[in-house]
């Protein structure tokens, strides 16, 4: 996958400018589909801006402060590299994979089978 950048979207009513108020992410964040990346206000209102894209931010293209025209340039997004098999690993360990050996692991006392023995009478 390639870099893919985000122009800044037409917000209507045949605004042409925006300023950039905040922004939500930083380069190298990893960004979701519709997240909001960035706060921009044009002359009618405080907008924010979701991501059409998913991966990394790459380059955010400008400061908090500027100015951009629609259809210019507002964020590349890249590839997120994907994970290394002991990266995945460690993930699901740290996070508790729920697979584990009878007898290793465990800290809790085995539960009650519900089931108990009558006293022989004799």
């Amino acid at each position: 996958m390639t870099d893919q950048v985000f122009l800044l979207p037409d917000l209507g009513e045949g605004l042409t400018e925006a300023e950039v108020v905040r922004w939500l992410v930083n380069e190298g964040d990893t960004v979701a589909v519709d997240q909001p990346v960035v706060e921009v206000e044009t002359a009618k209102s405080l907008v924010e801006v979701p991501t059409p894209f998913a991966g990394r931010v790459a380059i955010r293209h400008a400061p908090e402060g500027g100015v951009l025209e629609v259809g210019k340039p507002l964020l590349t997004v890249g590839a997120v590299a994907p994970a290394t098999p002991a990266e995945t690993y460690r993930e699901e360990e740290r996070a508790g994979s729920g697979n584990v050996l009878i007898g290793y692991g465990t800290s809790a006392a085995p539960a009650p089978s519900g089931r108990r023995r009558r006293p022989s009478r004799a």
